[in-house]
């Protein structure tokens, strides 16, 4: 069976756990992106803007936890586009969970996508809200694993007939 055969409008899409926003990733991050925003990894600067004392995940990463989803189901080339808005701050040590919907289906140039809403929450509300088109079928064949490194209990994917 290939992963996107029982695909259709309202499919939920398989959702995507990271158990524990790690702050130590989020100074990795700041300095990679060379971001001198101090939220992201001085407490005390959070804290001066009234956000309490715990750091802020940059919205990089947060957009990470979503297309990881995405690659997790249909495989590492299947993102065509995604577009987001973010809310809410995610903190340091919050859970989060990429989940989305296929809300429509088209086939462009012979590569059957699905148009889909996604969004990333935290305790049950979304704080990062968007669209993704995804090819259907894109990599995965099956017994195909795609594996993440987020400590997660669903970090592996595995697809079979």
């Amino acid at each position: 069976m290939s992963p996107d055969a029982h695909v259709d409008v309202g499919f939920e899409i398989p959702e995507w756990t990271m158990d524990d926003v790690d702050p130590e990733r989020m100074k990795t991050m700041a300095a990679i992106l060379r971001d001198p925003y101090p939220v992201h990894w001085d407490r005390s600067s959070v804290a001066d803007l009234g956000l309490g004392a715990r750091v802020i995940n940059q919205g990089p990463l947060n957009l990470s936890y979503i297309t990881n989803m995405l690659l997790a189901w249909q495989g590492p080339t299947c993102v065509r586009r995604l577009q987001v808005e973010f809310g809410r701050p995610v903190l340091d040590h919050d859970r989060v969970t990429a989940a989305g919907t296929v809300v429509s289906l088209e086939t462009v140039d012979g590569e059957r996508r699905a148009h889909c809403e996604v969004r990333l929450e935290r305790d049950g509300t979304p704080v990062v809200t968007g669209t993704a088109v995804v090819a259907l079928d894109t990599t995965l064949a099956p017994g195909t694993t795609v594996a993440h490194d987020n400590g997660s209990p669903n970090d592996t994917n595995t697809e079979e007939d």
